[in-house]
């Protein structure tokens, strides 16, 4: 039977110390896209929350973010600059110095750049369309443009294996650019890169081939390299479902020796509608024997990550990991016992939650939400944030609308 104690070696030799995974999360911790304070005191206190932690969608392109941000001097992270290689060499250090491997995830974040106008950038998606949600002007990208964030995703691999990440996740969901190329609802082009459902797998497959290159160049042997996908895109439209998604995983991992595949799910066993199945099955064929599988969706216990390891080789957990840095120790060391489940205003500055983090979770309007919320409404804040909030107990509000999907 699994364990999440288990010991697990990816195809390339690399080894991580359990079953357990810190889903990328975004922290609203950057200082003009670049590393703060505030980032490295959060990630520094979760070297030992799972055996493999994967840094939050990280930016290869200056007009691939921000997406989203709380404050103006608060935004998502990028590394489409050598300018960011110190700020994540640090990530990386705090995150290993207990053993354990850190991933850094990339991302173009597309129409969903949505802070990128504030700063004068370009938003650019793979077709020119209306979408209902989004009050700020489209690029359809060239082929020529499409080809550079290709490029671009290969040049972020390369900085991240100089900053010392354990590997890198490419991230092909939650509605991002890769998600986006892949998506009918989304993809409306006529060349290479639209039309049928093989020419809707050109962009994913093009930047998996790109990452695998400089990978194979530039890294070590045991270099960790994984693929997120959301499942399907099932809303008022149908960008794709299961059935298209898996035709894509098998060829990715047909022709490309990623380490694992990363399902974005809502529930850990969630299935869909016309399966019995869960996707976490659904994806094991496509998937095959060589890459692990990792899947993550409302895990917040450890007899929730012990379930939803009967589906799969590794269990990310997300919320659950804000709340106890220390989950992944804990469990290791037979004190599962012991994890804090609800936050309070103690465990906000135990577990180093960045000033944004605070502020989303603090909003009483906020799902999914964090047990024991109702503990820290207190330290939400409207306008700019007073660094002083926690240390002296103040507080007032900050407005969260924009922050939402």
């Amino acid at each position: 039977m699994k364990q999440l104690t288990d010991h697990i070696t990816f195809r390339h030799g690399a080894t991580i110390n359990n079953r357990l995974v810190q889903a990328p999360m975004l922290t609203n911790s950057g200082d003009n896209e670049a590393v703060s304070q505030d980032t490295l005191d959060y990630y520094g206190a979760r070297s030992q929350s799972a055996g493999m932690v994967i840094v939050e969608y990280t930016s290869v392109r200056k007009n691939g973010g921000p997406s989203r941000s709380w404050a103006d001097n608060r935004e998502q992270l990028a590394i489409y600059d050598d300018r960011f290689k110190p700020g994540m060499t640090k990530v990386a250090k705090a995150l290993k110095k207990d053993g354990n491997k850190a991933i850094l995830q990339l991302v173009h974040s597309g129409r969903e750049a949505n802070y990128a106008p504030k700063l004068g950038r370009t938003v650019e998606v793979p077709s020119q369309m209306d979408f209902p949600w989004i009050d700020y002007p489209l690029h359809e990208l060239t082929s020529e443009e499409v080809e550079q964030v290709v490029k671009d995703f290969g040049a972020a691999t390369k900085r991240a294996i100089d900053c010392g990440f354990d590997g890198v996740e490419i991230h092909g969901a939650n509605h991002y650019l890769i998600q986006q190329f892949f998506s009918a609802f989304s993809n409306h082009r006529t060349d290479k890169w639209g039309g049928s459902l093989e020419k809707r797998m050109n962009f994913p497959l093009a930047v998996v081939k790109e990452v695998m290159d400089v990978v194979k160049q530039y890294a070590p042997k045991d270099f960790i390299v994984g693929y997120r996908i959301s499942p399907e895109e099932i809303h008022q439209t149908v960008g794709y479902t299961w059935h298209e998604s898996t035709q894509l995983i098998k060829v990715i991992t047909d022709n490309y020796d990623l380490d694992y595949i990363h399902l974005s799910l809502p529930q850990y066993n969630a299935k869909p509608q016309d399966s019995s199945s869960t996707f976490a099955e659904l994806f094991q064929p496509a998937i095959g024997s060589e890459a692990k599988e990792i899947i993550v969706g409302n895990v917040m216990s450890e007899a929730d990550a012990q379930d939803a390891l009967k589906l799969t080789d590794l269990v990310a957990m997300a919320r659950a990991m804000l709340i106890d840095p220390a989950i992944g120790l804990k469990i290791e060391e037979g004190r599962g016992d012991e994890i804090i489940r609800k936050i309070s205003p103690e465990q906000v500055k135990r577990s180093h939650l960045t000033p944004g983090l605070i502020n989303l979770f603090s909003d009483p309007q906020m799902e999914p939400h964090l047990p024991g919320r109702e503990t820290i409404y207190s330290l939400h804040q409207t306008g700019s944030l007073n660094k002083d909030v926690l240390k002296n107990g103040t507080s007032s509000s900050f407005n969260l609308d924009h922050f939402k999907k």
